[in-house]
């Protein structure tokens, strides 16, 4: 571990061999919290590589519980745009499943906001809790499971007093999404920062993802934004390409950010029922964007604007709603 810290400590970066290495030293419990603390910091402070995400993705998806289901999507963001919005990537996970898509979320309880994935689907009393093969029989049965984090990724409890210490994102940020105890191959991720689109691209390509989209926003969002043009680096058989989804061009018709913040985990899950009943709103249409992105990466369509108002009509219908309540009698 010291040869590796000698190594950020030079602002170099490491090798995709070296960043399993070092986390599997941290992941098995053999370094000190003071490598861990030195770890994270000097990695943060050089900038994380896409081989130093993929390193820290194959160890914390090797020591999770796995959970076997085929063909399954996954959105998850990394979290941390500080915008306090309504759980946009939870709602479009719901929403994918009840128009068929197989969904694996996976997720966690708020870390960087009032509301992670976790707290609202337990206000919409659904189960997190879950077993792997109680998650496969969710997914069989009513096309959605959710993998909750702390539960599959029992590693992570060697760094969590010092992820706390050091307050601030680290590469973590940047792994957990992509760590899925489900092994999917096909991604929406959204990032935080525009400059993490290649980064997370480079890094996916060496994890067997068949069909992935990152994006990003240019008013901050780690979503597809209803609002300003979101930017996305798609990874399909192994070749990366840029998009962008401009809502103007869609007649997505927003009309303003406010109308996207959220608040508790019974607020947003409000919000949510709202939508899924039929209510038109900012949020419906927010939710529908990052749903055709999940019907793109599945392959169900590959015109975007054809998969949007094919969300937009379902989610209308309060078919969703419907479905939802399949998911929580389980």
């Amino acid at each position: 571990m010291d040869q590796i810290l000698k190594k950020l400590k030079n602002k170099e970066n490491l090798s995709y061999e070296e960043s399993k290495k070092a986390f599997s030293i941290i992941m098995e419990g053999k370094a000190s919290d003071n490598q861990i603390y030195d770890f994270l910091t000097l990695l943060s402070e050089k900038g994380e590589v896409s081989d130093e995400i993929a390193g820290g993705v194959y160890v914390l998806r090797d020591k999770s519980k796995r959970v076997n289901v085929q063909n399954c999507v996954d959105t998850c963001g990394t979290g941390g745009d500080g915008k306090n919005t309504l759980n946009i990537s939870t709602a479009t996970a719901l929403l994918l499943a009840s128009m068929g898509i197989k969904v694996a979320k996976h997720g966690n309880k708020a870390v960087s906001s009032k509301c992670g994935s976790g707290d609202v689907l337990e206000a919409l009393n659904i189960k997190i809790n879950l077993e792997p093969k109680d998650i496969e029989e969710q997914i069989n049965k009513n096309n959605f499971g959710f993998m909750f984090a702390p539960n599959y990724h029992s590693a992570m409890k060697y760094v969590g007093p010092t992820r706390k210490k050091i307050g601030k994102k680290t590469i973590f940020n940047m792994i957990g999404p992509l760590s899925s105890p489900a092994l999917v191959e096909r991604q929406v991720v959204g990032v935080f920062d525009k400059k993490l689109l290649k980064t997370f691209a480079n890094g996916l390509k060496n994890l067997n993802i068949r069909f992935a989209w990152i994006v990003n926003s240019e008013d901050g969002l780690d979503e597809i934004s209803p609002y300003a043009k979101t930017n996305v680096m798609q990874l399909k058989d192994n070749k990366i390409s840029e998009i962008t989804i401009d809502p103007k061009e869609l007649n997505v018709n927003a009309d303003k950010f406010e109308n996207l913040l959220g608040d508790d985990a019974k607020f947003n899950a409000d919000k949510m029922i709202d939508i899924f009943k039929g209510e038109d709103n900012d949020f419906s249409k927010a939710v529908c964007l990052n749903c055709a992105a999940g019907l793109i990466v599945s392959e169900k369509f590959s015109n975007f604007e054809d998969a949007y108002n094919n969300a937009r009509e379902h989610i209308l219908s309060g078919k969703t709603f419907e479905h939802l309540r399949g998911i929580q009698n389980g």
